[in-house]
Protein backbone atom coordinates (compact mmCIF):
# COMPACT_ATOMS: atom_id res chain seq x y z
CA UNK A 1 0.00 0.00 0.00
CA UNK A 2 1.41 3.40 -1.13
CA UNK A 3 1.33 6.28 1.10
CA UNK A 4 -0.08 9.59 0.09
CA UNK A 5 2.65 11.92 1.68
CA UNK A 6 0.84 14.86 0.59
CA UNK A 7 -2.77 13.20 1.64
CA UNK A 8 -0.48 13.23 5.10
CA UNK A 9 0.42 16.49 5.17
CA UNK A 10 -2.68 18.01 4.65
CA UNK A 11 -4.56 15.64 7.50
CA UNK A 12 -1.62 16.85 9.36
CA UNK A 13 -2.62 20.55 8.61
CA UNK A 14 -6.23 20.24 9.24
CA UNK A 15 -5.17 18.33 12.75
CA UNK A 16 -3.26 21.87 13.34
CA UNK A 17 -5.96 23.96 12.49
CA UNK A 18 -8.62 21.90 13.82
CA UNK A 19 -6.49 21.51 17.45
CA UNK A 20 -6.32 25.34 17.57
CA UNK A 21 -9.59 26.16 16.69
CA UNK A 22 -11.15 24.19 19.33
CA UNK A 23 -8.95 25.60 21.97
CA UNK A 24 -10.95 28.61 20.86
CA UNK A 25 -14.44 26.29 21.15
CA UNK A 26 -13.61 25.60 24.52
CA UNK A 27 -12.75 28.91 25.48
CA UNK A 28 -15.93 30.40 24.50
CA UNK A 29 -17.52 27.88 25.60
CA UNK A 30 -16.16 28.28 28.84
CA UNK A 31 -16.54 32.18 28.90
CA UNK A 32 -20.22 31.61 27.59
CA UNK A 33 -21.15 29.34 30.74
CA UNK A 34 -19.39 30.57 33.20
CA UNK A 35 -18.85 34.29 32.56
CA UNK A 36 -22.19 34.81 30.76
CA UNK A 37 -24.69 32.20 32.36
CA UNK A 38 -25.24 30.70 29.11
CA UNK A 39 -26.64 27.31 29.09
CA UNK A 40 -23.83 24.68 28.04
CA UNK A 41 -26.05 23.05 24.99
CA UNK A 42 -26.93 26.27 23.86
CA UNK A 43 -23.28 27.79 24.38
CA UNK A 44 -21.81 24.44 22.75
CA UNK A 45 -23.72 25.06 19.77
CA UNK A 46 -22.82 28.58 19.29
CA UNK A 47 -19.22 28.11 20.39
CA UNK A 48 -18.58 25.18 17.79
CA UNK A 49 -20.21 27.47 15.03
CA UNK A 50 -18.03 30.41 15.59
CA UNK A 51 -14.61 28.38 15.72
CA UNK A 52 -15.65 25.89 12.91
CA UNK A 53 -15.98 28.98 10.78
CA UNK A 54 -12.50 30.42 11.89
CA UNK A 55 -11.14 26.95 10.95
CA UNK A 56 -13.05 27.07 7.62
CA UNK A 57 -11.35 30.57 7.06
CA UNK A 58 -7.59 29.29 7.61
CA UNK A 59 -8.38 25.74 6.30
CA UNK A 60 -9.40 27.15 2.78
CA UNK A 61 -6.00 28.72 2.56
CA UNK A 62 -3.56 26.18 4.78
CA UNK A 63 -4.80 22.93 4.21
CA UNK A 64 -7.01 23.09 1.23
CA UNK A 65 -5.69 25.42 -1.31
CA UNK A 66 -5.74 23.66 -4.35
CA UNK A 67 -9.57 23.26 -4.27
CA UNK A 68 -11.25 25.22 -7.18
CA UNK A 69 -14.33 25.53 -4.89
CA UNK A 70 -15.25 29.19 -4.83
CA UNK A 71 -15.20 30.50 -1.32
CA UNK A 72 -18.87 31.55 -0.84
CA UNK A 73 -19.79 28.25 -2.05
CA UNK A 74 -17.40 26.14 -0.20
CA UNK A 75 -18.76 28.05 3.01
CA UNK A 76 -22.08 27.17 2.14
CA UNK A 77 -20.70 23.61 2.10
CA UNK A 78 -18.51 23.63 4.78
CA UNK A 79 -21.29 25.44 7.41
CA UNK A 80 -24.05 22.64 6.30
CA UNK A 81 -21.49 20.18 7.15
CA UNK A 82 -20.46 21.80 10.17
CA UNK A 83 -24.52 21.78 10.92
CA UNK A 84 -24.44 18.44 11.41
CA UNK A 85 -21.45 18.60 13.20
CA UNK A 86 -23.24 21.16 15.46
CA UNK A 87 -25.77 18.34 16.20
CA UNK A 88 -23.55 15.17 16.71
CA UNK A 89 -21.61 18.00 19.24
CA UNK A 90 -24.42 19.24 21.14
CA UNK A 91 -26.52 15.83 21.06
CA UNK A 92 -22.76 13.69 22.00
CA UNK A 93 -22.84 16.76 24.93
CA UNK A 94 -26.13 15.78 26.60
CA UNK A 95 -26.01 12.52 26.73
CA UNK A 96 -21.92 12.39 28.23
CA UNK A 97 -23.33 15.05 30.81
CA UNK A 98 -27.10 14.21 31.32
CA UNK A 99 -26.84 10.56 30.91
CA UNK A 100 -23.57 9.55 32.59
CA UNK A 101 -23.03 12.54 34.31
CA UNK A 102 -19.82 14.15 32.41
CA UNK A 103 -18.70 17.64 33.32
CA UNK A 104 -19.53 19.48 30.15
CA UNK A 105 -16.29 20.86 29.34
CA UNK A 106 -14.59 17.17 29.25
CA UNK A 107 -17.96 15.95 27.37
CA UNK A 108 -16.96 18.65 24.85
CA UNK A 109 -13.05 17.09 24.81
CA UNK A 110 -14.60 13.62 24.11
CA UNK A 111 -17.09 14.28 20.96
CA UNK A 112 -14.43 16.35 19.64
CA UNK A 113 -12.05 13.80 17.86
CA UNK A 114 -15.17 11.96 16.05
CA UNK A 115 -17.25 15.25 15.09
CA UNK A 116 -13.47 16.62 13.51
CA UNK A 117 -12.55 13.14 11.70
CA UNK A 118 -16.35 12.98 10.03
CA UNK A 119 -16.01 16.96 8.76
CA UNK A 120 -12.51 16.28 7.64
CA UNK A 121 -13.86 13.47 5.85
CA UNK A 122 -16.75 14.85 4.53
CA UNK A 123 -15.17 18.19 3.10
CA UNK A 124 -12.43 16.92 1.77
CA UNK A 125 -14.36 14.55 -0.38
CA UNK A 126 -17.54 16.70 -1.30
CA UNK A 127 -16.80 20.26 -0.59
CA UNK A 128 -12.84 21.24 -1.38
CA UNK A 129 -12.76 18.05 -3.36
CA UNK A 130 -9.75 17.38 -2.94
CA UNK A 131 -9.71 14.20 -2.17
CA UNK A 132 -8.06 11.87 -5.05
CA UNK A 133 -6.73 15.19 -6.90
CA UNK A 134 -2.84 13.45 -6.62
CA UNK A 135 -3.20 9.79 -7.76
Amino acid sequence: MKIDKRAVKRFFKYSSVGFGTFMLDLLLLWTMVEKLGINYLVATGSAFLIAVSINYLISRKIVFNVTKTKPINGYIKFISIATFGILLTTGGVAVLTYLFGFYYLFARILTAGMVGIFNYILNLKYNFKVAGIYE
